[in-house]
């Protein structure tokens, strides 16, 4: 490998890059995705043995983000750069991309080297439909991470987030994904990152932890526990996995539903005024609780708008089968957003708070779920999954743009990730059964 060294040089050319980035922003549709042409990065020395580490989550991230379409690597020139200078004066290297076979409009290319033991990426992304090759860069940055794997995918990761940032995306970098596994024998909490790595066990009550959800600030989650007996909620940090103080009303059922926007009210369904599981409101140790539904049937599963703080879609049998309704905050106008029709349940706001995604027996038999997106204001509805297994609980990333959801496919209940249209399905977990998952932004 000929590159050099330079970290100097290279960082001197930043500036004048950023000044002429004037940050891309573009609102794609899938028929109108930029192609993008991403060739492997090569290694200096001791960085050879992580590269496949490092090109294989740059792939993911660009891939499954939605925002790109992939130029396959099989259409690439003979001659791939790894630096600016492998760049010849003029537009004719640049037109070697843009033209068919490849017919991309962006490339990242880049290099790594070692240098105090740690793993340096330099990388750049050029516009190649310039015809001036002097105007063409975009990005030209320098990431650091550790000598190993991890390191090699923490460096593509904060490459591949500053692309998505320049065509007004939003990298899932650090957030995480909160879900129920019973791997260990028991059903327990469990976290990992956003791409299905890192899975690590948070609870270990060595009974039954259900139903998580997190704040808005990812700093807690909340689920139900068996541990004590009754079913409870329980408040955990995300930071320390320590128990935080939560006040439990006396019932046979308190279960959480969701934080409010602001992250100071949790909102749960319990069994705490007699008879059916109806709606509350609580402070986030458990404390000045409010009931908002007196229904004569159960009231279960409330989602906060995060949009407006003030409306709440939730799960209820009051027209026969689970439905779906939505209603103020405090318990006023109630209406059904779904037809009635099969089990609607499993409700989750888009950020944006204009859609909602939910799972449905709609046109298949009892308990066979799918998911499906409504359009809140106009009732419009799509499907997403179609006779791929019993799909359930899904929830909106933080990118408006991913949902994860749980399936039975086979013999058991796995965690999936996909983009808002159905497409790029990529499961997450396969030990043991793993459900209900939720989806933590990442702490600022």
């Amino acid at each position: 490998m000929k590159a050099k060294f330079t970290v100097g040089i290279f960082l001197a050319g930043v500036a004048a890059t950023l000044l002429s980035a004037q940050q891309i922003k573009i609102g794609i549709e899938s028929s109108q995705r930029p192609v993008i042409a991403i060739p492997d990065f090569r290694g200096a020395g001791e960085a050879q043995r992580v590269m496949g580490a490092l090109n294989d989550t740059l792939w993911s991230e660009i891939e499954t983000s939605g925002l790109f379409k992939m130029a396959p690597k099989s259409f690439y020139p003979t001659a791939i750069p790894q630096q600016p200078t492998d760049f010849k004066p003029g537009g004719a290297a640049l037109a070697s991309w843009a033209s068919p076979p490849v017919s991309s409009q962006w490339l990242a290319f880049g290099y790594t080297a070692v240098r105090d033991n740690q793993l340096v990426l330099f990388a750049w992304l050029y516009n190649v439909s310039q015809p001036d090759i002097s105007r063409a860069q975009v990005i030209g940055k320098v990431y650091f991470g550790s000598l190993d794997d991890n390191g090699a995918r923490k460096v593509a990761r904060e490459f591949a987030a500053d692309i998505l940032k320049q065509f007004g995306g939003q990298s899932l970098l650090g957030s995480r994904l909160f879900f129920v596994s019973d791997r260990t024998g028991h059903k327990e909490i469990w976290s990992m990152d956003y791409d299905g790595s890192n899975q690590q066990q948070l609870t270990n009550y060595r009974s039954i932890s259900t139903f998580p959800c997190v704040s808005p600030d990812g700093t807690k989650v909340a689920f139900t526990s068996y541990a004590q007996g009754m079913p409870k909620i329980f408040v955990h940090s995300t930071d320390t996995g320590r128990k935080v103080p939560f006040y439990n009303q006396s019932a046979s059922l308190n279960a959480p539903g969701d934080f409010t926007p602001d992250g100071k009210l949790l909102l749960l369904y319990s069994t705490a005024g007699g008879g059916y599981a109806q709606i509350y409101s609580a402070n986030i140790d458990g404390g000045n609780l409010k009931r908002i539904t007196y229904a004569r049937t159960i009231d279960v599963e409330p989602k906060v708008n995060p949009k407006t703080g003030n409306d709440i879609v939730f799960v209820s049998g009051r027209s026969g089968l689970p439905q779906i309704y939505k209603m103020n905050i405090d318990g006023a106008d109630i209406v059904r957003l779904t037809t009635g029709e099969g089990e609607a349940v499993n409700p989750s706001w888009s950020p944006d708070g204009q859609r909602i995604a939910f799972a449905w027996t709609k046109g298949f038999e009892p308990g066979n779920y799918n998911i499906f997106l409504m359009d809140v204001a106009t009732r419009n509805i799509v499907q997403l999954t179609h006779g791929a297994g019993r799909n359930e609980n899904p929830v909106w990333a933080p990118d408006g743009i991913h949902i994860v959801f749980s399936s039975k496919r086979g013999h058991g209940n796995q965690i999936f990730t996909m983009l808002a249209d159905g497409t790029q399905v990529k499961q997450l977990t396969t030990q043991g059964n793993n459900e209900k998952p939720a989806w933590a932004r990442a702490i600022q």
